[in-house]
């Protein structure tokens, strides 16, 4: 019997149980409140309780388990232990360190994560009195790595990607609407993932984005293809998809719940690879399709800012580097052998591809 694929194929997914797993003690030494362990679980608590958002304090989890786990493997477990020349150990040991799968180094950015945590835990244990001096004042971070710039993909090559879904197959709908919605609003993953199906404005259509990076609320256009598809979506697809009514998300995974970003990022990297552009990425890189393709059809920087939740201005204008096109016009028209009004004087007597629109 051929496998079933598509709509069919989530059948025998939709009453089964997804996840479940505990958690399993971490062994740190809590053996009473003035260790580095405990001290650190009351400083996770203290976020929570100053509502920081869920994945803010996941990460610092993650940050401070391999500090207290390096740590305790050289006898450190109470915070008086720790001074300067420590933590610049602990920096070496993130620098030195490479992943068991791949043997690749950790990224600037990670260490500086993992640095960064352990300096704010510090900076509130003084606060509470806890340590005479906090030993990461001065901690030197590792340099921020220059940004590179995004990979823009042009109109044709979104057209590709999006061709990819198979719309014959009510699953294929939904993940044509979430292509859509990607390249027409420039969400990040985790904002799409978070929509729920109230989130829709469809008389004006529009997405609420609720708590966006930073904890803030925005509106975002879907424009009119994303609509379209967002509606077939919700009229064709979804009523399928689900298995209790409560469950709010808009987009929904074959078991009836709200899909995970990972799997998206996963699903979304095989799209573009299936496509056959010749780029490789994931949700991403709609994100910055939407922005350059905003700005080179003549869209306010600022107007791009709101639409991306962008919190600085000075992240937008990356995008007036990636967009080539108002640049290779202003050349065109300005730099003395940039033009070209006749082609005698061209090898081959034509122009380039690239001036011949």
């Amino acid at each position: 019997m051929p496998k079933a694929k598509g709509i069919e194929a989530t059948r025998g997914m939709r009453h089964r149980k997804v996840g479940g797993q505990t958690a399993t003690p971490d062994g740190f030494d809590r053996r009473d409140a003035g260790t580095l362990a405990s001290l650190v679980d009351q400083w996770l608590a203290r976020l929570e309780t100053r509502a920081y958002s869920p994945r803010t304090v996941a990460s610092r989890v993650w940050a401070l388990r391999s500090f207290l786990s390096w740590g305790e493997a050289r006898g450190l477990s109470r915070p008086a232990e720790v001074d300067k020349p420590v933590l610049e150990a602990f920096q070496r040991w993130l620098w030195a360190y490479r992943k068991e799968g791949d043997g690749k180094p950790l990224a600037v950015t990670t260490q500086r994560g993992h640095l960064g945590a352990v300096q704010v835990f510090f900076a509130w244990a003084c606060r509470e009195n806890l340590l005479p001096a906090n030993p990461a004042a001065d901690l030197d971070l590792p340099r921020k790595q220059p940004r590179s710039l995004p990979r823009a993909l042009s109109h044709e090559e979104v057209e590709a990607i999006l061709a990819v879904p198979d719309v014959g197959d009510p699953l294929g709908v939904r993940d044509r609407a979430i292509l859509e919605t990607f390249y027409g609003t420039g969400l990040r993953r985790r904002e799409l993932v978070n929509l729920d199906v109230a989130d829709v404005d469809r008389s004006r259509g529009v997405v609420l984005i609720r708590r966006g990076k930073g904890g803030k609320d925005r509106f975002a256009p879907l424009g009119a293809q994303a609509l379209v598809w967002v509606e077939r979506y919700l009229e064709k697809c979804r009523p399928r998809l689900e298995v209790s009514a409560a469950e709010p998300a808009l987009f929904l995974s074959g078991y009836g719940g709200r899909l995970n970003p990972n799997y998206v990022g996963n699903w979304v990297r095989r799209v573009i690879d299936e496509a056959k552009i010749g780029k490789t990425g994931s949700c991403h890189l709609f994100r910055h399709a939407c922005a350059t393709h905003l700005l080179e059809n003549g869209a306010d920087l600022r107007m791009i800012q709101e639409l991306l939740g962008h919190a600085r201005l000075d992240t937008t204008q990356i995008y007036t580097a990636v967009s080539i096109t108002q640049l290779r016009e202003v050349h065109a028209r300005c730099h003395p052998r940039g033009g070209v009004k006749t082609t005698e004087d061209l090898p081959g007597g034509t122009k380039p591809a690239a001036l011949q629109a």
